[in-house]
């Protein structure tokens, strides 16, 4: 009895996360159409299969990051509804992972998707 409601378990969460990825997609093809080439390439550096490695938290802030473009923490905190130190934090495993690349500009701190990474 247990072994069959794992499995249902297992099978929902499959469909949940091919769902998303779907989402994912039709995010992604829908901004091919909007975005310049070179912005186009450095988006597509974080890939599904990268995406899909990283734990949760990382994965919700990576794809933040992806969706708006470089941005500051404290924007990113802003529409995940967390702390902007913890967004802060999250930010820097993904540097020290070499997923996301930091600068500063003036006294403001950005992060965005690491254009070095090659799409596999």
């Amino acid at each position: 009895m247990l072994d069959s409601e794992l499995l249902e378990q297992i099978v929902t969460n499959l469909k949940e996360i091919n769902s998303k990825l779907d989402k994912l997609i039709v995010q992604v093809e829908n901004r091919d159409e909007q975005i310049s080439e070179k912005e186009r390439i450095m988006a597509e550096s974080l890939d599904v299969i990268t995406l899909l490695s990283l734990p949760d938290h990382l994965r919700t802030t990576a794809t933040t990051l992806f969706e708006i473009g470089p941005a500051t923490a404290d924007e990113i905190s802003k529409i995940t509804n967390k702390e902007r130190a913890v967004e802060s934090n999250y930010l820097n495993q993904l540097v020290r992972m070499n997923h996301v690349r930091k600068y500063r500009e003036g006294r403001k701190v950005y992060f965005r998707i690491n254009d070095s990474l090659k799409k596999k």
